[in-house]
């Protein structure tokens, strides 16, 4: 995961420094970007400190130094940002034009004018966060018997219990109601903030920031997922049927959603929790983990190997100062936020990592994705602070995903892993295994912002809430309740996103455009067969082309940069579909006779 907090507030530090009362160059948008550009990386650094701290010693004073860094950013981010839009239409440089356009819809939230309504903003944010963080599921309001969102999480992965899959997947749902109202107030309070820098609502202006209009883009995201959705269909419709051999008639239906519960994830997001349930007859797959364990691989081993990965591509070795201040292992000492994250403390070389690595499969995957957003921090670290930013914000997530795509068996050999010859020609349980976690996140990757984007425009009211929800998930997912929903309830807030505010379409955006990297990269590199088989490792043409879109950071217009490593100025999902097509003729050969859709 890439460390988001700086790019959430990077606006409203770059206008705090520039419009402070001491600068008269508020009347200049070229003197206005300078001078807060020139102070920008000592304000980010700072910020960027506490957070590290905050994360790798938790504590109540590091937890409140770092909250105070953020609140004082949000306090200003409306009435600096309103400053920056002064400029819109005014003689400037292409490049300050677009600077002002990043300033402009580079936040997720606008506080909105008046003073007394940036602080509601402001604890209603934090508020909702905070409730989303102390989330507990107490059975019968029993304290002794509490359970938080990892305990939940891990009967939904590993339970094949319908009922005990019933109760963690109600019981979460128990901490949302009481947001509901605090976000209906929350988003009049947004919207007020958006419309004071000239945007229709908050959803607007989240879709500004794709360098074209906010109607042009939610229709890009459409024909994206026209493009996928048939392999969609035909994966839902395959799991539903080995689901209902496993539950009964009574849990699964013949047709239609499947019940949300069963999924192996709290939100029917990823499916792989349930590839032991559908995984295809006799088949088999290569235990990374165990072969790790066999060369006595430690945490730094790990790193290593996906630093050897872009090093074999033409890419600087890391700095030592990686090595000596990131967070590779769990402390005995202390407490730590262990979710994976990469960092770029200073904007100028200090870059970390913070994961408690153990030695699986899983792991030695993140590990590889986390040093994508360590290699695109330092491919573009001579650029401008307000450059220093992937093309689009589905960008920095793809390209870590783009390199774990080349995680296969020949790459496993080629480092030693794997003995030459040790895997089966039958890829079958491999992308079937990739698509419950790539294919099925589409739809929800979509519907989260879909959602956000219908309630901020009114077209999903208030008192609708939770039903706009699950008709999108219906709609896009094929996914329902396993238990009747109404307004009393508000599931949305059981996704973090929601509550924190954090936009999701990136996600979905990184889903797409990992495959058509993937697939320019193989291009590039000369590879022929299947694209699910190929590995870029050790090639330095490949590696000098995607160096060269991650250097551009997002001095350029994204479809510039996409343009740059394949080629198009499009996104296209047909990659996907490329790299699934053999799982995509078994599908349809298993689903011959089934009903399907929903």
């Amino acid at each position: 995961m890439k460390r988001t907090l700086i790019l959430l507030v990077t606006a409203a530090w770059l206008l705090a420094a520039a419009c402070s009362p001491s600068s008269d160059r508020g009347n200049d948008p070229e003197a206005f970007t300078r001078a807060a550009e020139s102070e920008l990386l000592d304000l980010m650094s700072d910020a960027e400190r506490a957070g590290w701290v905050q994360a790798n010693f938790i504590t109540e004073d590091t937890e409140i130094i770092s909250a105070q860094a953020s609140r004082r950013l949000v306090a200003r981010t409306g009435e600096l940002a309103r400053q920056a839009a002064r400029f819109a239409g005014r003689e400037m440089s292409d490049d300050t034009r677009r600077k002002i356009a990043l300033l402009r819809t580079s936040l997720p939230l606008a506080a909105p004018e008046r003073p007394e309504d940036q602080v509601e903003l402001s604890r209603l944010a934090s508020g909702l966060e905070a409730m989303y963080g102390r989330g507990r599921y107490c059975p019968d309001d029993d304290p002794a018997h509490c359970k938080d969102l990892g305990e939940l999480s891990r009967v939904l992965a590993t339970s094949r219990d319908a009922g005990e899959l019933l109760d963690a997947w109600k019981g979460w749902r128990t901490i949302a109601p009481p947001m509901r109202e605090k976000y209906q107030r929350f988003v009049e309070l947004a919207n007020d903030g958006a419309r004071g820098l000239g945007f229709a609502d908050t959803g607007a202006m989240w879709r500004s920031g794709y360098d074209m209009e906010p109607d042009a883009f939610a229709a890009e995201v459409e024909r994206l997922w026209e493009q996928v959705r048939p392999l969609y269909e035909q994966l839902h419709c395959y799991v539903r049927a080995r689901l209902r051999e496993h539950y009964g008639a009574e849990v699964v239906p013949e047709t239609g959603p499947i019940p949300a519960h069963l999924l192996g994830n709290m939100w029917s997001q990823s499916w792989g929790n349930v590839y032991d349930l559908v995984a295809p007859e006799g088949e088999g797959g290569i235990d990374v983990g165990r072969l790790l364990e066999a060369k006595k691989v430690d945490a730094e081993g790990m790193v290593r190997y996906a630093e050897g990965f872009f090093t074999s591509l033409g890419f600087d070795s890391l700095p030592e100062t990686f090595w000596e201040r990131s967070l590779l292992r769990k402390p005995r000492d202390r407490d730590v936020v262990c979710h994976a994250s990469a960092w770029d403390i200073d904007l100028s070389g200090d870059l970390r990592i913070k994961m408690c690595i153990e030695i699986n499969e899983e792991d030695f995957v993140t590990i590889h994705h986390e040093l994508g957003h360590i290699f695109y921090y330092q491919s573009y670290d001579h650029l401008s602070p307000l450059y220093r930013q992937s093309a689009n914000d589905g960008f920095h997530e793809a390209v870590g995903d783009t390199i774990a795509l080349s995680i296969t068996p020949a790459y496993l050999e080629q480092i030693g892993l794997l003995e030459p010859g040790a895997t089966s020609e039958d890829d079958t349980a491999l992308l079937l295994k990739m698509a419950l976690e790539k294919v099925a996140f589409l739809p929800f990757g979509l519907l989260v912002d879909q959602w956000r984007w219908k309630v901020f425009s009114g077209e999903i009211p208030a008192d609708a809430y939770n039903a706009g929800w699950w008709e999108l998930r219906e709609k896009l997912q094929g996914i329902a309740p396993p238990v009747e929903r109404s307004e009393a309830d508000f599931d949305p807030g059981a996704k973090y996103h929601v509550p924190a505010n954090t936009p999701y379409m990136r996600y979905f955006l990184a889903h797409v455009l990992q495959f058509q990297f993937h697939k320019a990269l193989c291009e590039l590199a000369g590879y022929q067969g299947p694209l699910h088989r190929c590995s870029i490792y050790g090639n330095r043409e490949a590696g000098r082309r995607l160096h060269e879109m991650l250097a551009m950071g997002r001095s350029r217009p994204w479809p510039e940069a996409l343009e740059t490593l394949t080629g198009s100025r499009q996104m296209d999902a047909s990659a996907v579909k490329d790299y699934f097509a053999p799982l995509m003729e078994w599908l349809e050969q298993q689903n011959q006779g089934r009903s399907c859709g929903w």
